[in-house]
């Protein structure tokens, strides 16, 4: 079965692309994903006479004969340390089942945004990624640019609005996963007895900045044949499962919801889950995570979750912690606790000033 992912890296002389014309693009390479062949269609100084040729204009083509394919398209630059670009330069775009042939932004990055970090011998390193989705049901995002045609102008239609069906895009990539179709990487959990995991390589990038830097940081290190399969150590096989389908869904996984709430079992696993998403940068788990360690909490947890907010830079979670300890009845319990004893020696600091607030009470 093809690959449902594929890559291509853009190579832009910048001082050159100073004397290219509005509208004049560089192509890049034929590439394949999902067994389709594509093309990246770049603009170094933007496809339309309105942005005064300030911007870089960036665009997805599918170069197939196909119909209803639908793909996400996630493009970055890279530094001269081989690191990618954040967040703020970093697009994805989902394509709908039927459309024009090639889609992206007309204001990709601003050209003066570049020569400070970007431009590296005189060249802007673009990697392009894409990922094929196989399921066809269901509507992609709607906030996307085609890519523009002779005889097409901008224009409004007044008259109400079409009924849009809710996002869906959880469900066709957690298919995916489950599915395994076109994974191009594979990660094998030592402390699990080796328990291997499918994955796909666009797909981690996309949502981890940690994951496009292993991944995609060196271009020479991601297509080799040793990085497709990448072994990892000190993570047990039901964290890193969790952590795949939150990837995927950007939802936790159903089983996490049915732990006995309360038990100290729930409290270790979103502990071990929440220590994950700080190292891949998953922001939006580590607030989930948070909020299930604060329904959990008890004088018997509360010092331990503390201990868990501080090492991984949870600022919310670790001031209800310090609120729950400012009630004098739920200090007096905690104290006793072995959380309040690693607390103690990890953050003594904070232990002075929970003292402090309790005294004043």
């Amino acid at each position: 079965m093809a690959p449902a992912s594929g890559f291509v890296e853009l190579r832009l002389d910048y001082s050159a692309t100073n004397a290219s014309a509005i509208g004049d693009p560089i192509n890049s390479d034929l590439f394949t994903a999902g067994g389709l062949t594509w093309r990246v269609n770049c603009y170094p100084r933007g496809d339309k006479a309105d942005n005064n040729g300030d911007y870089i204009s960036l665009y997805l083509e599918l170069i197939s004969k196909s119909k209803n394919i639908k793909a996400i398209f996630d493009a970055f630059m890279v530094d001269e340390h081989g690191n990618p670009s954040d967040g703020s330069n970093r697009l994805v775009q989902v394509y709908p089942p039927a459309g024009y042939p090639a889609w992206g932004w007309p204001r990709f990055v601003k050209r003066s945004n570049l020569s400070s970090v970007f431009v590296v011998d005189g060249k802007v390193r673009i990697m392009c990624v894409v990922v094929v989705l196989r399921d066809d049901d269901g509507d992609g995002d709607g906030n996307r640019v085609p890519l523009p045609s002779p005889g097409v102008t901008d224009g409004h239609l007044d008259g109400g609005l079409l009924p849009l069906p809710p996002p869906n895009i959880g469900v066709h990539l957690g298919g995916l996963l489950d599915s395994e179709d076109g994974a191009d990487v594979t990660f094998v959990v030592v402390g699990g007895g080796g328990e291997r995991f499918a994955a796909h390589r666009a797909v981690l990038a996309a949502r981890s900045p940690v994951f496009r830097t292993e991944l995609f940081g060196c271009k020479s290190e991601s297509t080799s044949p040793s990085s497709s399969c990448i072994t990892l150590q000190g993570i047990e096989p039901a964290i890193f499962r969790a952590l795949l389908r939150f990837i995927y869904t950007d939802e936790l996984p159903a089983d996490a919801g049915k732990l006995h709430q309360g038990s100290s079992s729930t409290n270790v696993f979103f502990k071990h889950l929440l220590a994950m998403a700080d190292r891949y940068a998953l922001d939006r788990l580590k607030i989930m995570c948070g909020q299930r360690l604060l329904d959990n909490m008890t004088p018997d947890s509360v010092a331990a979750i503390l201990v868990c907010a501080e090492m991984y830079n949870c600022p919310e979670l670790k001031n209800k912690c310090i609120d729950f300890f400012a009630v004098e009845e739920n200090f007096r319990k905690a104290v006793f606790t072995d959380g309040f004893a690693l607390l103690m020696q990890k953050f003594p600091v904070i232990v002075a000033e929970l003292k402090k607030r309790v005294e004043k009470l």
